[in-house]
Parts: structure tokens; sequence; C-alpha cells
């Protein structure tokens, strides 16, 4: 195979992104061979790609190799469960699944080792995570003892959530900042940290929009180290912050902005300096390091690339689809225990949480406000994420 055939479904914002990095040539090897949605003026913007308004007539066509699926949530699952069992190599937005149990339908679909199966993680790309990622597993940071995530600058707008039916209720998207916005920050908590054995969140629902679901959000976590974490988030705060900080044995890590890496680098790791030094209050001596990393990375385009690598070539995955779960049961995770009011054990009951969505749903009694938005232009999509 010298080129690969790839279908888009679902040509919302980020599905038209997608389509225009691919016709634009910015992936070499990939071809826009279909698109699907249930909207076919929005097909006719692709004269060169077979139009579909089913998911289904696409995946069965013969004309694509590959899917990528940017549809609203729920339906990643359904149609990325049909797209494995059809043998397409399949790419996915974030959240895989909106829950746990869907998320491990999806996965338990995908039985060919031959066939590839990612997520679009991308910020999994972004040079300051790929750094503190190496100086986390290289060791350079010592056990870690501390992280704290202040990501609130995710600021959406009333014209934002009533763009889209779907948008910010529990039926259409499953839930608010944790399954739309933060998937990447909470694939990259895990990537970065691992899994915690324990949390407590807190969340508000509709506190800042006139939404059903959470719009804010503080969870805090317990590992089995002993480390804690803190996660903050929010669609409702303006400017925002952006500020990842983590501390470990040999010092502390700060990551914010798009320029350098902060790193306070202790020459003695502060267990063995409490437990040697004969003084009474101070603390080792540090190095103040800058890290120079800067930009963004490939993003999408870089996520895009891998994946048709990774077919024609065999590159490994940046991103493997089967790794997309831990970010949803840890969203799930943060929803059930605010809903319950307790601290939850990782790893969650996924039937109980089904059912816990399932009753939401059920007892919803907002009514949903759907006004047609201003067209955005690609510099105010660039600035979203």
């Amino acid at each position: 195979m010298e080129n690969l055939r790839i279908g888009i479904v679902g040509l919302g914002i980020m599905g038209q992104s997608h389509a225009r990095n691919i016709t634009e040539g910015n992936i070499p090897g990939l071809q826009l061979a279909a698109v699907c949605d249930s909207d076919p003026s929005i097909l006719e913007k692709y004269p060169d790609a077979t139009p579909f308004t089913d998911s289904g007539e696409m995946i069965r066509s013969g004309k694509i190799d590959a899917i990528l699926i940017a549809t609203p949530h729920y339906s990643h699952t359904t149609i990325g469960i049909d797209a494995l069992q059809q043998g397409l190599h399949t790419l996915v937005e974030k959240p895989i699944s909106v829950h746990k149990a869907d998320a491990e339908a999806l996965l338990a679909a995908h039985t060919d080792p031959q066939q590839i199966f990612a997520a679009m993680f991308n910020q999994r790309l972004n040079p300051h995570y790929l750094k503190l990622r190496e100086m986390i597993q290289s060791g350079e940071l010592g056990e870690l003892r501390r992280i704290v995530w202040n990501i609130t600058d995710w600021f959406r707008t009333e014209t934002y959530y009533a763009s889209g039916g779907w948008r910010a209720t529990w039926e259409g998207e499953g839930g608010g900042v944790l399954l739309n916005q933060c998937p990447h920050q909470l694939d990259l908590w895990q990537w970065l940290f691992g899994m915690p054995q324990r949390l407590r969140a807190f969340a508000d629902f509709g506190r800042y929009h006139d939404i059903e679901v959470e719009d804010d959000v503080t969870a805090y976590m317990e590992y089995e180290n002993g480390c804690k974490g803190v996660f903050i988030t929010t669609t409702g705060e303006a400017p925002g912050t952006n500020r990842l900080e983590v501390t470990g044995e040999r010092g502390k890590v700060v990551i914010e902005g798009k320029d350098g890496i902060s790193y306070t680098r202790n020459e003695q790791p502060m267990s063995e300096w409490s437990k040697e030094t004969d003084e009474k209050f101070t603390k080792p001596p540090v190095w103040n390091i800058q890290i120079p990393v800067s930009g963004r990375g490939p993003q999408h385009v870089g996520i895009l690339k891998n994946f048709t690598n990774a077919v024609l070539k065999n590159e490994p995955l940046v991103a493997p689809a089967k790794e997309g779960i831990h970010s949803v049961e840890l969203a799930n995770a943060m929803l059930l225990s605010s809903l319950e009011d307790e601290t939850v054990t990782l790893p969650i009951s996924a039937e109980a949480y089904k059912k816990k969505l399932a009753d939401l749903i059920a007892n919803s009694t907002h009514e949903k406000k759907v006004a047609k938005p201003a067209a955005s232009s690609d510099e105010d999509f660039a600035s979203s994420f």
C-alpha cells in the first residue's frame, strides 16, 4: 500500500480541521477518499472525496482503508466497533468513549494486531510534556511527592454551548469540561503520572453557564506511594491559568506558558537532606534551571502522520487507543465522586457508572437552548486548545 485512503465521519469543527490538514497535503501518504456527515451541504466542500450520509455505508463501501471518527461522543463507540469489525484501521477523536463500559466494549472489538487503532491525543506531542515524561521515567525527578495542575483557561461562552443540541448534555455529550475540553489533560495526567488509587472530586454543574453538566471541577488524588495530586479545571474563568507543578525528591518542575520549563533541582534529594543535616531550618541547596523547549509540537498533524506511518511503515503509535480508557475512567471517577459525595477507589465499576449516567439522562429536566453561532475562523479554533 503506497497511500492510505481515509474517510472522515463527522464534519463539525474538528472533522473539518482534520480534512483541511489532509487535503492541503500536510500528511504525506494520506488521502481523503471519503467524507460522511448527516448534513449533505457540508459534504459539498469536498468534491474529490466520495460523500456519504451514513457511516455504515462508508465503512462497507470499499472506498477507504481507514476511518477517522470525529462525531459526537457516544457514537465514537458504535462507529468505532463497526469500523474495527469491518477491518478498517481506526483513529478516534477524544474521548474514545463517554464511559468506561463503552470504552471496554470498543477496545474488545480490536482483535487484529495488524489493524492500527489509535486515539487523537495530540498533546502527547507537545515538547513540554515529552520532556517532563523523560525526566520522570529516567528518575531525574526522583519519587514523586505532589502534582498540581490548574487548567482553567478553557473559557467557553454561552454561544459556544448553544452551538449544538448535543453539547453540554448528559444524553448528547455525557458530561462537560471533563468529557469535552479536558480529555487531553486527563490523558496526559495518566501518561505522565499513572493512575491514582483513590479520588475525591467536587464538581459544579452549570455554575457559570446554562447547562446541566459540569463546568467547574476540583479533584484530589492519592497514589500508592503517598504522592498527592490536585486537578482543577473550568470553562467559566477568564483569562484563566494553565500551570502544571510537579514535585519529586530531586526538585520541582513548573510548566506554564509555551516557552521553557522551570526546574528547581535540589543538589541533594530532600529526604536525604532531612535525615543527614545537622541544621533545623535549612533546605537543600538548589540549581535553578530553565529547560529550553518551546512551541506546541505538531499536534493534530503529528498524530495523523504517526497514524499513517503506523499503517504504511510499522511506526510505533504515539497514542494507542487502548490507553484512552484511562482518561475516560478518570473523568467518570471524578463525576461519580462528586455525584455520590464520597471518595472513590480506582478502578471504578464500569457498570455502576453506566447506571449512574443512565439515571442522569432519564431524570434530566434541563431545556437545552440552541442557536446558530457566527462562523469561527481557523485562528479562533486554533486558540481553543
